[in-house]
């Protein structure tokens, strides 16, 4: 669909996994859209979210490869970029030499734990940058010294803590370490993960810095959202050692959040790598604890194409655990099972739980409804309130969930002229229209308003190709709007081709009386007007989703929890 002349280009989005072609890219105006996962912005924004950079580094990048010089940059500024750079430099330190130390006598007991507890090879430590910290805390301290850097680069790395007395010690001392990387592949901070029993933090994460946030951080993250741009389904596990094992059994597509509950920010980096993935908790208690957080955290977000899959493991297992006990083909038929959010929802609000009286089964229907409200998008409220409606009706039977159904209206005289109703009357847009008549209406004006200024169709030609038309005259209309752009005869154009349908359009008395049509020299009262009426139009039908929404809702309920409703 590219059409580089116009500065008009599409490829597969890269912000998500998709086959076809919806990311767009509109060179004159600067500016991308994904119709699929709707990430959107300028080639700034493109370069941060890609690079995980800051403003200024996404602008460096871009001047670079433009082969510009960059503008003489603020002291301010320039000094926060070379501090990130400097614990940068310290964090890439601190990764050689645990590296360095797994190898080392010190390092025994941990290569013995990799190998025969994780069944971790050697060349696995070097593909995760598996490293060892010595019991002796000064160790990494003396080592970053002895490299010329500063406690302060230490200490604000997170590597390095500081004890009451001001001493310096490595935070991680005695512990498995597992580097943590940005998306660029840059280490940004580590987990540990203690060989004592008795410790008191079995995993232990690094703090947050400038160069580490956890709620905006995916251990796995840039190898993930390769594996999964390949056709690799997504898979969300709980921690590091989940995802390499799942990495190394064949489920390249791994990340897991760093010591937190999934955010909200996580969530949204997830959909952006597939649409679709699947959240892989352990079987126990904390596991499905989990599994209803992500639930409640995801519903407000949901949207057409963006979905969550939740796969419980058995027995109270971890995927590292399945995989080591039974295979990979085990961990694929656990993920084959997984469900869909709808149905976990559903079973949180039922499960052991008795409904033998009409005040039960309306305080569930008040629960479900809460939970249905906290949807935003119209379409999958719709679905969500769909699937309940069965659920309810296998739980309850026939007898206790029969829909609300009023008796039909019958006036008492006729009203009926003589001979049925005037030819004028039938003719008319009130009769003929194809759905709600200011709908219709302000359709007609949009399009209208675009045949008479075709110079604004590129400012919203994405608004018309998203835009639901009723009845075939208007979208044979836009067809050829779409097709026309920049075309200062599209007017005449279109009244040689599709002549009925113009004729449709403009005259009707609505649109000859709107201001961007009666004046057809006045660009910019016609982009204010298209603008008005695309918005009303958006809120008229929004406003209609929500009535049809909450009459489905009325339907199916019982007396209670219909004048619940009301």
């Amino acid at each position: 669909k590219s059409n580089m002349a116009k500065g008009d280009f599409w490829a597969p989005c890269p912000f998500h996994q998709e086959k076809s072609a919806s990311f767009h890219v509109d060179d004159r105006k600067g500016f991308y859209y994904c119709f699929g996962c709707h990430a959107k912005g300028d080639a700034v924004t493109f370069v941060k979210e890609t690079g995980n950079l800051g403003f200024m580094e996404a602008v460096e990048a871009l001047a670079a490869e433009a082969g510009m010089q960059m503008p003489a940059r603020d002291p301010k500024a320039a000094e926060r970029a070379d501090r990130r750079t400097q614990l940068q430099d310290v964090m890439e330190e601190a990764a050689r030499f645990y590296r360095l130390q797994l190898k080392t006598g010190a390092g025994s007991a941990a290569r013995a734990y990799l190998a025969q507890k994780r069944r971790l090879t050697e060349p696995a430590w070097d593909r995760w940058g598996i490293g060892w910290s010595p019991e002796n805390a000064q160790a990494l301290v003396d080592h970053l010294a002895a490299k010329g850097i500063s406690p302060d680069l230490m200490t604000a790395s997170g590597v390095v803590a500081k004890g009451d007395s001001g001493r310096l010690y490595d935070r991680f001392h005695a512990r498995i370490i597992f580097p943590i990387l940005d998306p660029r592949g840059r280490t940004i901070s580590f987990g540990g993960r203690s060989l004592d029993p008795n410790a008191r933090a079995k995993y232990l994460n690094g703090p947050e810095t400038e160069l580490f946030d956890k709620g905006r951080s995916l251990f796995n993250h840039a190898p993930a959202r390769e594996a999964a741009g390949k056709g690799k389904p997504l898979i969300v596990a709980e921690g590091y050692m989940d995802v390499i094992a799942l990495s190394e059994a064949g489920f390249t597509a791994a990340v897991a959040p760093l010591g937190t509950a999934v955010t909200e920010d996580q969530l949204r980096m997830i959909w952006r790598i597939a649409d679709e993935p699947v959240m892989a908790l352990d079987g126990d208690k904390a596991g499905l604890a989990a599994a209803q957080r992500v639930i409640d955290l995801a519903l407000p977000l949901l949207e057409a194409g963006k979905a969550l899959r939740i796969a419980i493991l058995p027995g109270g297992m971890d995927p590292d655990d399945l995989i080591k006990a039974q295979g990979a083909p085990a961990m694929q038929a656990v993920l084959d099972q997984a469900k869909p959010m709808v149905q976990l929802l559903w079973q949180r609000e039922t499960e052991g739980r008795v409904f033998d009286s009409p005040e039960r089964r309306a305080a569930l229907d008040k629960t479900l409804r809460t939970h249905l409200a906290r949807i935003t998008d119209p379409s999958i409220k719709a679905h969500y309130v769909e699937e309940m409606k069965r659920l309810r009706l296998e739980l309850f039977g026939t007898a206790q969930a029969r829909p609300f159904q009023p008796g039909p209206f019958r006036p008492r005289g006729r009203f009926a002229p003589p001979g049925g109703a005037l030819a004028s009357t039938r003719s008319s847009l009130l009769a003929q229209a194809q759905g709600p008549v200011e709908e219709v209406l302000r359709e007609a004006v949009i399009l209208a308003t675009l045949i008479l200024h075709p110079s604004l169709i590129h400012r919203f030609e994405s608004a018309l190709e998203r835009l639901d038309l009723t009845g075939e005259d208007h979208d044979i209309l836009r067809q050829m709007i779409l097709a026309g752009a920049d075309m200062p005869d599209l007017h005449i154009r279109i009244a040689q081709s599709a002549p009925a349908a113009l004729e449709a359009v403009l005259a009707r008395p609505h649109v000859a009386i709107a201001p961007s049509v009666r004046n057809t020299r006045d660009h910019d009262l016609a982009a204010l007007c298209l603008a008005e009426e695309l918005a009303k139009l958006a809120a008229r039908r929004g406003a209609r989703r929500e009535i049809e929404d909450a009459m489905e809702d009325m339907d199916g309920l019982p007396d209670e929890g219909l004048t619940w409703r009301l």
